[in-house]
């Protein structure tokens, strides 16, 4: 089925739309193409409740049962991205290695890490993604955002409540977009394209990009590592159904081809329950499982 942008589409099957390529239908789905369609489709309340937004999809785990209510896609439209005076506006549909890009080719440095988060800006803000030792949230200088009743304000980043993969205070809110602020490029600094191919070339070494997965499926605990953890526990290569812990990267869970979100879901739980036993330690999802489960 050819979906169209704004307009609201019946029982939606997700799993094109996410990473890990699993997932059920969306009772109701639209995918906006601007920030003004977005708030017209709020304000004028024309969708079901409840509503979920998603993005690229690379950190969800949509249950089997699907999702009820209005799922809104912002990542097929809003991608827009400018220079703003010394910073860079970037709608929440660019995706972060867009933004990467764009503010390497404007002089700009510390911004290559966008480039190994496989997502959008909106859902990189919505929980402060980050790798190679820097997080989104740290560049944000202000941002703007829609409530569920269309009402559209600028915030800066003293409203949020900012930690490792979290942000707090975001109640009904969507992210429309946001200024980044990074450091002009000096003389003598590495030009930041080099940078970005650099850590793309880490990523393909390090991290399985052959099946679906959703990046890293835990936070990182303080003073070690969600990998060495799983894979120290001997879960590294762990398969139930068609999901299995990857043999590259343990904090990995890839989709063999024929996974549900059940058995991802259930590896969840058994490195969740393995861990703790072994090592006294809660492992955090980073991913957010949202949906039904089928019955």
């Amino acid at each position: 089925m050819i979906v169209n942008k704004d307009i609201i589409y019946q029982n939606i099957s997700m799993k094109k739309f996410n990473s890990w390529k699993v997932g059920g239908n969306a009772e109701n789905y639209i995918e906006v193409s601007s920030e003004l369609t977005l708030q017209e489709v709020l304000e004028q309340k024309k969708i079901k409740l409840p509503i979920t937004v998603i993005g690229l999809g690379s950190n969800v785990l949509i249950r089997d049962g699907g999702l009820k209510g209005t799922v809104i896609n912002l990542s097929r439209g809003m991608k827009d991205i400018k220079n703003d005076e010394n910073t860079i506006y970037a709608e929440c549909g660019v995706s972060c290695s867009s933004l990467a890009r764009y503010a390497a080719k404007n002089k700009k440095k510390s911004c290559a890490f966008l480039a190994g988060i496989p997502g959008s800006i909106g859902g990189a803000l919505a929980m402060n993604a980050g790798c190679y030792g820097n997080e989104t949230w740290d560049f944000v200088s202000k941002v703007k955002i829609i409530n569920f009743a269309g009402n559209i304000a600028i915030k800066k980043k003293d409203d949020f409540e900012i930690s490792y993969r979290n942000v707090k205070n975001l109640k009904n809110d969507i992210f429309i977009g946001a200024w980044f602020n990074f450091p002009d490029l000096s003389e003598q600094d590495e030009n930041e394209i080099t940078r970005i191919n650099k850590l793309l070339k880490i990523r393909r070494e390090t991290q399985p990009l052959n099946w679906p997965t959703a990046g890293s499926t835990f936070k990182n605990p303080e003073n070690t590592f969600a990998a060495k953890l799983i894979q120290d526990a001997g879960l590294k290569g762990f398969t139930i159904g068609g999901a299995r812990f990857s043999d590259k990267h343990a904090n990995f869970i890839e989709n063999m081809g024929n996974a549900s979100a059940d058995d991802i879901e259930q590896l969840i739980y058994l490195a969740q329950k393995t861990i703790r036993e072994l090592n006294d330690i809660d492992l955090q999802i980073e991913v957010k499982i949202i949906g039904d489960k089928s019955e």
